[in-house]
């Protein structure tokens, strides 16, 4: 038996930040021996459609989803049978399985080895549905990364989910509010075995608990490494954690800023300002870590001086990376199903329509059009990303607190950051030629759950 793991492209091209995608050293691990296994990422790698398999496991976000169903398509025109997993699937179940011979909702270390044995019996279900068991008992299988040119960077996961309900978010709706976490030991196994001195955890909100958080740092401490991490604000109630993250090796944290409005925080079910943003940025800048700030742009107290004054904030305060991203409502939130409900989406799906461009608001902002917002981004986007401004916001750090490491870092991923930028903005999702085209718009609106 053989199988394929695929992991779709968003858009046509090749993108310069790829990292492993862990998702199938975890699927190739819990793989019985004596099953072949092989792994085509398009971001890296044409996927060569002629070779023969006896299943073919994608996964798919939102983004992708498009390219995940042509690639699908594909394949199940040679009688191969497909099964697409992911973010997607789990929150449009409808949809996706009308691309798939079979899909699988929520995580799926549970339900891979009964899809397995489904496949060689050639009793392959349509559904597969996961009790979202303890997971990271099983260290993954790196070798199937072996011989790819992936960013120098190695993928550590400690939690899965989200213990807040920002009402944007799809990881809630995923996982349903819940937050688990690996053992220590089995976090510190991944970590011990991984041979890049670079991690980062791919964890929604590294700040699951207090307690785990501090066992995990006590021991990166005594490691030799540069990590990064996405976190939440509220880590500020915390400054003894900081000060151990800083000294357990640190580098650099993503923070969700969202919006410098009180009443957008406040829609977003969100109670951070402006005030505190500030003192969470100086207090990791006074410890020697880098701030990457994302924000979203649209909320309906948002107006067109929205993009001026979090420009100016994001440079006042001299952040490591930002990312300025339209609102984009993603199927499964409660912001979509508002947006929906109130009739302002401008596409019944959008992640599928050919007139989508990345970048594109896809709603009815409140108090600007949709053709403000867009635009108002790629200009907030294209500013910070000047190569002045990119200077002006070096070092950020204190003096005392920037070694050669950081501002090699800095340097790298900002002139990475900005070519990739240019390289998706205005790009239609998916490959658009006509040999790999589907026509979405035949089929009617799926009502995704």
């Amino acid at each position: 038996m053989k199988i394929i793991f695929i992991k779709p492209n968003m858009i046509s091209g090749i993108p310069g930040d790829s990292m492993e995608p862990l998702v199938f050293a975890i699927l190739s691990a819990l793989t019985p021996p004596g099953i072949e296994r092989c792994l085509y990422d398009e971001r890296i790698e044409k996927i060569p459609f002629a070779a023969s398999a006896d299943l073919v496991a994608l996964t798919a976000d939102v983004f992708n989803a498009k390219r995940a169903y042509q690639i699908a398509h594909l394949y199940r025109q040679r009688g191969i049978p497909v099964v697409i997993g992911g973010f997607h699937p789990t929150l449009c179940p409808e949809e996706a399985g009308q691309y798939a011979d079979s899909i699988v909702i929520g995580d799926a270390e549970d339900t891979w080895p009964k899809i397995i044995s489904d496949v060689e019996n050639k009793t392959l279900k349509r559904r597969y549905v996961s009790s979202y068991p303890p997971f990271g008992m099983h260290e993954p299988d790196l070798s199937i990364f072996r011989g790819k040119s992936y960013a120098p960077i190695s993928l550590i996961e400690f939690n899965r989910g989200c213990r807040f309900s920002c009402d944007f978010c799809s990881i809630r709706a995923m996982y349903k509010g819940k937050t688990r976490s690996k053992s220590i030991e089995d976090v510190l196994r991944d970590i011990d075995r991984r041979s890049r001195k670079h991690l980062f955890f791919t964890d929604d909100n590294f700040h699951s608990d207090t307690s785990s958080l501090k066992n995990v740092l006590h021991e990166l401490a005594q490691r030799n490494l540069h990590w990064s991490c996405q976190i939440s604000s509220d880590i500020i109630k915390y400054p003894d954690i900081i000060s151990l993250m800083s000294k357990a090796g640190c580098s650099s944290v993503t923070i969700g800023f969202e919006s410098l409005d009180r009443n957008n925080l406040e829609q977003m079910r969100k109670s951070w300002m402006e005030d505190d943003y500030k003192r969470v940025i100086n207090i990791f800048h006074d410890n020697g870590i880098m701030v990457y700030g994302t924000f979203i742009i649209g909320y309906d107290y948002d107006t067109p001086d929205v993009f001026e004054r979090t420009l100016n904030f994001a440079l006042k305060n001299h952040l490591f990376l930002a990312n300025f991203n339209p609102l984009i409502p993603t199927p499964g939130s409660p912001l979509y199903m508002r947006l929906e409900s109130e009739g302002r989406l401008l596409f019944d799906r959008w992640w599928l329509d050919k007139d989508y461009r990345w970048g594109d608001c896809v709603f009815r902002p409140a108090r600007m059009s949709p053709e403000e917002l867009t635009m108002g981004c790629f200009q907030l986007r294209r500013s910070f990303n000047s190569t002045r401004n990119i200077l002006a916001r070096f070092p950020g750090l204190k003096l005392t607190k920037t070694n050669l490491y950081k501002a090699g870092l800095f340097v790298t991923v900002n002139f990475i950051s900005r070519r990739e930028l240019y390289r998706k903005y205005g790009q239609p999702l998916g490959d658009s030629s006509s040999a790999h085209d589907l026509n979405f718009e035949k089929g009617k609106l799926v009502e995704c759950t």
